[in-house]
């Protein structure tokens, strides 16, 4: 099996000669940018975490080894999973360049969507050595938790 070539990139930032598809990740559009200007080939709203997620996650990094948890759980969800294999298809024809706009993009669900599409097992963070304290059956939702069943439908 080939390797597959997948980046994680600001939305914001200059197209690369090298960046293949282009596609735009996040469920909102991102402020300040004409769609002429973010030069995309696709928008794939509905990969996107929930909005329950997001907003719960918020983009801080200490949360982020969970927002990627959850995420994964929620890729397998029939409207994402069907998203994230017209994802897998188009990094299988060439480059594929997932696009963002938080500003720190190594910690979005692009970069969770890179490591999924690249066989990732798990995030790096976490050792797979060590189960995850939250999957053992006596753990309790903490007070800020997402509920499991939060989704909204693309708009």
């Amino acid at each position: 099996m080939a390797k597959i070539d997948v980046r994680v990139r600001r939305v914001y930032d200059e197209p690369a000669g090298d960046d293949g598809a282009r596609v735009l990740v996040d469920r909102l559009w991102p402020r300040g940018l004409s769609k002429a200007a973010a030069r995309l080939d696709h928008w794939c709203r509905s990969v996107a975490p929930s909005t329950e997620l997001r907003t719960w996650y918020g983009h801080a990094p200490e949360r982020f080894d969970e927002f990627a948890r959850r995420y994964r759980s929620e890729l397998a969800e029939p409207e994402r999973a069907e998203a994230l294999a017209g994802l897998r298809e188009l990094a299988a024809a060439g480059p594929l360049t997932l696009l963002t706009a938080t500003r720190r993009p190594e910690i979005s669900e692009a970069a969770v969507l890179s490591e999924v599409l690249a066989g990732a097992p798990r995030h790096p963070r976490q050792r797979p050595d060590r189960p995850d304290h939250r999957d053992r059956p006596d753990h309790r939702d903490r007070p800020d938790s997402v509920p499991a069943s939060g989704t909204q439908a693309a708009g």
